[in-house]
């Protein structure tokens, strides 16, 4: 039997370096892999037959194959190298290559095939059930038995077995068997029967079933068998699917009721702790699922994700399945959508189990281990056999079906995983950064997916730094990737700052950077973005994002990012809110944010978004939904908009229940609006533009897991409906909250909005050059590099053309950004002064020699630089450069030392690197 041991898991917050850490984060594990999951997802090369593989076993270091083929091949599958295998094959575990065991399993008249294997508890018998007449040649009758030893079949094992059969399971003396049959030797034994596992003879154990069996697995004191199968009685005893007989005897000892009459049991399996089935359906309504047994067979869980499941194995704590599970939304998982053909789960609770839901207890959460598979051959089923073996100290998973790609690589009917060797790296983290106040940077990007490890850790670096900033630990799976984020506390108001973030899994496999992003941090709070945090907004997509699919989540928890669907258009600008803010545009047909974390919505909330538009096909501009990129099955607590213009929002507790602004008060006027809507205690209300402007005494609304979406959903069946389900216009600022605001909260968010705000220009260089007291002659204005030491002198030259105020705004803050270059020693022990440049100089023919006059009253100073690039603030003095402002203005960077200083020039190709100043404006 297959056993289990217990796991653990300990949860901690973790940071390291400076600022805060945001989000949920585990302890490091030992293993190269995230326990409690025992295999890497990387396949491992692996000779493949030609057909399906149905069955599976194994035995010291050995795995046998039965299936319905008539050749294996290499893993590469080169032409001229196969081998003849009739409807079996042994394999090396530990190398996936054939072993000298050859059988062919055959018939006289039809196709033969194995079905169903299993070795005797001590190693020495194979035995295999299917359809076939010979095995090399030795008659018998769908069932046999191989000495595992010789690699022969036991002649005198032959019980006559008329049809197909598809399970067996066996102990120390019998082997049972279940199947198609309604005969064992002669005598009536309706798909389930038992016989000595030495001779063959025929056991008195009847337990006469009406359709076929297709699962028996022994309890663990020897003492019951359960059955699996099609059947609706046992022994005459109303029971569907599933069963437990007396193993001696037949007599059924429990029934059960509770899966559905078009669905069946496809496989059984123990260990120490319980017992695990697999189903599979077809209709309405099935049950597709797994259900956890306790050791007196009581219903412990049951796991309702659709998608057929085939094959169950308890391995270590982990109950590892193939299917083609595609819709988990009753574990509140993932919505109907892609396939997931391997699943790993524990084979418990790891803490309280979740309340009963629909009457059953839901299965534990699925498990970090995603390796692909396809549908494939056959009936499309994918994997459908498992099994695990040993050799060399090293644990191999194989898998074996009808699939015809593996990890998105061709590899037919068989394939393997190993318990080390995980190669496999997270993908690149998707980052951005903001900052709303003085004194803290967020950075926040989408948790990685690694097919192996739920687990990473993300190192954080800052302004090209090699070493990290911060370093935080945060868990994601391929269906469930919540924002991760970090605060930087050691940011200064007006400077800029870059980052760059990777992912390591626990192997060490680390991503590759992502791409650097940068903000500059104003020199005062930002009224209206401060507030929607502040007031405790859960999710907030302010759509300043640069790449899709990403959307950044700029709450304070900062775990709610959102994916972009079909390329909304990114950065339109003006934005709603004064400032910086871009916002998002939607074409009204296909496009749409849903949110990147599965949720329940209670009867308090509040949806905030600002819009702008001039459809007359309405659309939905945010709303609650269960699914992601397809339509909707559960929908309410939307806010959407009419043919005319009108704006709706609704919830519902089976009926739809609405309020709506007026006949006249329209909204598609290519504007800016602000809309509100909220529930609470009492009930739905609407605002626009600071305005209460309808409300309902409706406190209660239907509870679902699902997701939010912006720009489009379904709308079916609600008041009137607009054309389109789809919004077009442009939204901004968008955000969500546990809690119904108050009116004076959202009059106060309208006001704030239209407050003056800081404005940032960053000016990069139109010229710069360097002189060198070394080469007195030589003008350097077309360098990628500039130099500034004392002894013998470097100086550089930075010339800018400085903006105007905007009106009404006075400068607030200026700092001067320049990068270290990638050279050895690029940075200086030394200070480094900048000056004002008060004599002419050009990039093009500057020498020491004719060198211009410095100011020799500092603007700011830069006290040291570590090797290694990175990019560097100077605060500059702010009066001084403010009575340079509409002009064109020289810079001058020197040094008393004799450590020189490199740094890049204008013609660096990263924008980063770039000398830039950054000017802050604000109001007077």
């Amino acid at each position: 039997m297959r056993r289990s041991r217990g796991l653990t898991a300990a949860l901690v917050l973790s940071l390291a370096g400076a600022g805060t850490g945001i989000g949920l984060v585990l302890m490091p594990q030992a293993s190269a892999i995230t326990a409690p999951v025992a295999f890497t997802a990387d396949n491992l090369p692996t000779w493949q037959p030609n057909g399906i593989v149905w069955s599976m076993a194994q035995a010291n270091g050995t795995v046998f194959a039965g299936g319905t083929f008539s050749a294996v091949r290499p893993p590469d599958g080169a032409a001229g190298t196969e081998q003849e295998a009739v409807n079996f094959v042994a394999l090396d575990a530990a190398t996936g290559n054939p072993t000298s065991c050859k059988l062919a399993f055959t018939i006289g008249d039809g196709s033969a095939t194995v079905r169903t294997l299993v070795v005797s508890k001590d190693k020495k018998t194979l035995y295999a059930g299917g359809y076939f007449g010979a095995v090399n040649g030795t008659p018998v009758s769908s069932l046999a038995a191989i000495d595992i030893a010789t690699c022969t079949p036991r002649a005198a094992f032959h019980p006559s077995v008329p049809a197909t059969v598809r399970a067996l399971a066996v102990t120390d003396d019998t082997l049972y068997v279940g199947g198609d049959f309604g005969t064992v030797e002669g005598q009536t034994r309706e798909r389930f029967a038992a016989v000595d596992a030495a001779s063959g003879a025929l056991r008195p154990f009847v337990a006469n079933a009406d359709e076929p069996g297709r699962a028996i697995e022994v309890s663990n004191d020897g003492k019951n068998v359960l059955l699996g199968g099609d059947f609706f009685s046992v022994n005459g005893a109303n029971t569907h699917a599933l069963a437990v007989v007396n193993a001696t005897t037949g007599a059924v000892a429990k029934t059960y009721t509770t899966i559905p009459s078009n669905s069946v049991v496809k496989d059984i399996s123990a260990d120490a702790t319980g017992y695990y089935t697999g189903s599979e359906g077809s209709g309405g309504g099935v049950f597709d699922g797994r259900i956890g047994l306790n050791t007196d067979f009581s219903e412990k869980w049951r796991d309702r994700c659709l998608g057929a499941t085939q094959y169950v194995l308890p391995y270590d704590g982990v109950l590892y399945s193939s299917s083609h599970a595609h819709d988990c939304s009753t574990e509140l998982e993932y919505p109907d959508g892609k396939r997931h053909f391997l699943l790993a789960q524990p084979t418990d609770h790891t803490g309280a189990a979740p309340a009963p839901v629909g009457g059953f207890v839901r299965g534990p959460h699925k498990l970090g281990w995603f390796p692909t598979a396809n549908d494939g051959l056959g009936e499309g089923i994918g994997p459908r056999v498992m099994s695990v073996a040993e050799k060399n100290d090293v644990k191999y998973m194989w898998v074996g079906g009808e699939f015809t790609l593996i990890n998105g690589k061709p590899q037919q009917a068989l394939t393997r995983f190993a318990s080390t060797g995980d190669v496999g790296a997270p993908t690149t983290p998707v980052v951005s950064a903001a900052s709303v106040k003085p004194g803290e940077a967020q950075v926040r990007w989408r948790t990685s997916y690694d097919a192996d490890d739920s687990k990473l850790t993300y190192r954080i670096y800052r302004n090209g730094s090699a070493t990290p900033a911060a370093t935080v630990k945060a868990d994601s799976l391929e269906f469930e990737r919540p924002q991760a984020s970090w605060v930087d506390t050691t940011v200064k108001a007006g400077q800029s700052y870059s980052y760059r973030v990777t992912a390591t899994d626990a192997a060490g496999n680390t991503s590759a950077l992502s791409a650097s992003v940068s903000v500059t941090v104003p020199s005062s709070v930002q009224s209206y973005p401060n507030q929607v945090r502040a007031d405790g907004a859960e999710l907030y997509w302010r759509y300043d994002d640069t790449v899709s699919p990403y959307v950044a989540d700029s709450s304070a928890g900062g775990n709610t990012g959102g994916v972009q669907l079909n390329a909304p258009a990114l950065r339109q600008t003006p934005g709603a809110v004064s400032g910086t803010s871009t916002a998002m545009g939607f074409n009204g047909t296909s496009q749409q944010v849903y949110s990147d974390h599965r949720q329940t919505v209670g009867n308090a909330f509040t949806m905030e978004t600002w819009f702008k538009t001039g459809t007359t096909r309405g659309g939905k501009l945010i709303g609650f939904g269960s699914n992601t990129d397809r339509s909707s099955g559960s929908y309410d607590r939307h806010l959407y908009m009419t043919n005319t213009g009108r704006l709706v929002f609704g919830v519902s507790n089976g009926s739809a229940r609405t309020v709506a602004t007026g006949l006249f008060d329209t909204y598609n006027d290519n504007k800016w609006h602000h809309v509100v809507a909220t529930q609470g205690a009492g009930g739905i209300t609407l605002y626009v533009d600071g305005q209460k402007k309808d409300a309902l005494n409706a406190a209660s609304t239907q509870t679902y897991a699902g997701y939010w979406h912006i720009g489009g959903d379904n709308l079916t069946g609600w008041p009137s409906r607009p054309t389109s389900s789809f919004f077009a216009g442009q939204l901004d600022e968008t955000a969500v909250y546990p809690t119904a605001l108050t009116e004076a909260q959202v009059k106060n968010h309208y006001t704030l909005a239209k407050a003056p705000t800081d404005t940032v220009s960053k000016v990069s260089a139109t010229e710069d050059t360097y002189i060198n007291q070394g080469a007195p002659s030589t003008a350097y204005g077309t360098s990628g590099s500039l130099a500034v030491r004392g002894t013998s002198a470097y100086e550089t030259y930075l010339r800018f053309n400085l903006p105007a105020a905007p009106a009404g705004q006075v400068l607030k803050s200026a700092a001067l950004q320049v990068k270290t270059t990638t050279q050895t020693g690029a940075g200086t022990a030394d200070t480094v002064s900048v000056v004002p440049v008060t004599g002419t100089w050009s990039g093009a023919g500057t020498t020491f020699n004719t060198k211009p006059t410095l100011g020799t009253t500092p603007l700011g100073t830069l006290a040291g630089v570590a090797d290694g690039s990175a990019v560097h603030n100077v605060e500059l003095d702010t009066a001084a450069v403010s009575a340079v402002l509409g002009s064109s203005y020289s810079l001058g960077l020197t040094s008393t030392g004799t450590d020189p200083l490199w740094i890049w020039s204008s013609e660096a190709t990263a924008a980063d690197g770039i000398p830039q100043l950054v000017l802050t404006f604000g109001a007077k």
